[in-house]
């Protein structure tokens, strides 16, 4: 529309679009300057207010003020220190709640390394809190509060005579607490020799003992085979797949050709039978001979 055309329009239509453009610059007005008035997030962070009064400032924040925590220092057992207590000395109301579960749950601090592991417990914290730890002489462990001489005792009674040299054991009979006797064979090495013993079905040999990984050197030497009527053998005719595999000579596919042998050509008599399979060498038939039963 021309601004000649604007004149021809009706008095009152003129009045109507006057007074809706001043709305508009009315508005438009007042919107900039709000926008000029509000602060930004940056400046409401910053604002600092200072109240004077005798040389003091105080600082108001815009947003909220946070509890100051005031922090003390003083000797704690954490065995029995309570939340207020531990509260004092700066640890977070979680870590509190992580101590009281760790005692109701039967756990004990035996010394100032076991406070250090506390979940969500800082360096800076436990080096703060290092000097001041003080663990009651109750919740040490007993063994503290036995006389040396009484100590020497128990120990003595538990210390396990070892053999001397020239003397032997019979391999197939012993126990671990027997085997333990031997030098070199602790609790440890004497489980391993029991177990693989038991899946063998016993020793036919000292030198089987070679076939444990890591065993110390020396150990056959004072042990001995007293004969092969400990020997558990293998119903090499009646047993299944997985029953033949289960024997450490034995592995999947020589139990297959036991098995394949069988069922093409009647009862084993003998393993040399078995030789002319690819799955058994003669060092395989020669070590697994004494465990092999016809019956």
């Amino acid at each position: 529309m021309s601004l000649r055309s604007f004149f021809y329009i009706n008095k009152s239509d003129r009045r109507i679009i006057l007074a809706l453009l001043l709305l508009g610059l009315v508005a438009f007005a007042t919107v900039g300057l709000l926008q000029d008035e509000e602060p930004t997030a940056a400046s409401t962070s910053s604002a600092v207010k200072w109240r004077g009064g005798a040389g003091q400032r105080q600082k108001a924040s815009s947003y909220y003020q946070v509890e100051e925590r005031h922090i003390e220092h003083f000797p704690f057992d954490p065995n029995t220190a309570d939340s207020t207590q531990l509260l004092r000395l700066g640890l977070y109301p979680w870590q509190v709640r992580n101590i009281y579960h760790y005692r109701a749950s039967g756990g004990v601090y035996r010394s100032k390394a076991d406070f250090g592991r506390l979940y969500g417990l800082t360096v800076k914290q436990y080096r703060e809190l290092e000097p001041f730890i003080r663990i009651s002489s109750d919740y040490l462990p007993a063994a503290t509060a036995v006389p040396d001489e009484v100590a020497t005792r128990r120990d003595t009674t538990r210390y396990t005579a070892k053999l001397r040299e020239g003397e032997t054991i019979s391999l197939n009979l012993l126990d671990t607490a027997a085997l333990q006797r031997v030098p070199g064979i602790g609790s440890y090495y004497a489980r391993r020799i029991v177990a693989y013993g038991q899946r063998l079905g016993g020793y036919a040999s000292v030198e089987q003992l070679n076939e444990i990984d890591d065993l110390p050197a020396g150990v056959s030497k004072y042990l001995r085979i007293t004969g092969q009527d400990h020997i558990r053998q293998l119903a090499v005719n009646r047993l299944s797949l997985n029953e033949l595999r289960r024997h450490p000579y034995i592995n999947y596919y020589q139990a297959r050709a036991i098995i394949d042998y069988r069922r093409q050509h009647g009862t084993i008599t003998d393993l040399q039978q078995l030789s002319l399979l690819p799955d058994f060498p003669p060092e395989a038939i020669a070590r697994l001979r004494p465990y092999i039963s016809y019956q």
